[in-house]
């Protein structure tokens, strides 16, 4: 059987359910510009991988991607494909139901979308947990790796900057292209920095408009941060201190009485 839901038949599902012991992993990013030198699926693709790595390593099942998130800042370059986060609510919810009615009850959402997703991931999984009697946590990328990035190196939390940059390039090399690399560097703004690793975040962010967008964004095509800096190295480093707390995260779920 395959840790993933989509490649097993319907009379496998049981079995990966005990397997799990009941615990079933969503990851969820978007589809948006990530500059030119970084595919516009990087955040799915890097919540997906985490997902994947960390179940091959405690039984649980991973869901098919939840592909798109909400982006509106970023329609500002081709290719984004932003969803109401109202929209998003529901259909999360309901991908979680019918999760639930098949024994899944202990439900891990990886988010590669970072601070973005969050607020609309809240919602649905309190609705969730209410009316279903399931156990649901979110697992961030950036909120679960602020312990180990300044030690990395890594400046402000930004977009396609060093971080997601050096991640891609130990996962997913063949689709970086450096030839197309543009630093734009970023400095964190008192009180309303969006960068779990910054003490002076709020949590007060909200996502810029698309005419604010075209200013800090365009300039860079579409970078914020400084890639450059990035290496194959620190993202390995960075993607397995990432697995390690999603397989904490994991056999903690796994403990639980939840049926």
């Amino acid at each position: 059987m395959s840790i993933f839901l989509q490649e097993n038949n319907t009379f496998e599902v049981p079995e990966l359910v005990k397997k799990s012991k009941g615990v079933v992993i969503i990851p969820i990013g978007s589809v948006e510009q990530h500059g030119g030198h970084l595919p516009l699926g990087t955040d799915t693709y890097l919540a997906t991988v985490i997902a994947e790595d960390a179940a091959k390593q405690t039984n649980s099942v991973v869901t098919p991607p939840l592909w798109f998130g909400w982006s509106p800042h970023h329609m500002v370059l081709p290719g984004t494909v932003t969803i109401r986060p109202e929209i998003l609510i529901e259909f999360i919810y309901d991908i979680i139901e019918s999760l639930s009615k098949h024994k899944f009850t202990k439900i891990v959402l990886v988010n590669g979308h970072r601070i973005v997703n969050i607020p609309w991931m809240q919602i649905a999984v309190e609705k969730a947990q209410r009316q279903l009697g399931v156990k649901v946590v979110i697992f961030d990328l950036a909120y679960m790796s602020k312990s180990i990035t300044k030690k990395l190196g890594f400046g402000p939390l930004g977009h396609a900057e060093e971080i997601e940059t050096s991640h891609m390039l130990y996962k997913y090399p063949e689709r970086v292209h450096l030839e197309y690399l543009k630093d734009n560097p970023t400095k964190n703004r008192e009180l309303y920095s969006a960068d779990p690793g910054y003490i002076g975040d709020t949590l007060c962010y909200i996502p810029a408009t698309v005419e604010d967008m075209k200013e800090t964004i365009i300039k860079a095509g579409g970078t914020m941060g400084e890639p450059s800096k990035s290496s194959k190295e620190k993202g390995e480093i960075y993607h397995n201190h990432l697995v390690k707390n999603l397989i904490k995260v994991i056999k903690s779920l796994a403990k639980e009485d939840k049926v």
